[in-house]
């Protein structure tokens, strides 16, 4: 079995395909969300369900980036529902806990804290396990984790 990982975005989104036994990353990216819903609409079958990174409010003013996000996580819901997919959400607290085990960790504690946990990133002659991994991408791979470790703990998966 297979998740679609997504850290939403307003424009662009980073997405991950992981492996559920193996949490091994098999296709990953960040596209434009219009590819990114094409994807989803063609390749449904290469995944059973869709983990998707949630907005959460904290009490402080957000911008109209924030309120389009929202919209494309719908749009994704909608897509994935259209294929009968199941749609979760992750938030970021959650993954925060769960990969570093604090509320004040920040993208870079997540990405070295991953690298820890799976393997280093690699080389072009000797790939590791997240190479060609940049920026948002190493967020949606930690909704994917976060969604995994959560779901063998509950023991649903």
């Amino acid at each position: 079995m297979k998740i679609l990982a997504i850290d939403p975005g307003n424009i662009k989104s980073a997405y991950c395909l992981i492996d559920t036994n193996t949490y091994k990353p098999s296709s990953f990216g960040k596209q434009d969300n219009n590819w990114l819903l094409g994807f989803m609409n063609t390749q449904g079958a290469l995944f059973d369900k869709v983990i998707i990174e949630m907005i959460a409010s904290y009490g402080m003013p957000v911008g109209k980036e924030v309120f389009d996000t929202c919209v494309w996580i719908g749009r994704f819901k909608q897509i994935a529902e259209s294929q009968d997919l199941e749609v979760e959400y992750i938030y970021r607290k959650d993954e925060k806990m769960n990969i570093c085990h604090s509320m004040k960790a920040k993208d870079s504690n997540i990405r070295q804290a991953l690298i820890d946990r799976f393997g280093e990133v690699g080389t072009k002659k000797n790939p590791g396990w997240f190479y060609g991994f940049k920026a948002d991408i190493w967020q949606a791979y930690a909704v994917g984790v976060t969604y995994l470790d959560m779901a063998k703990e509950s023991g649903n998966k």
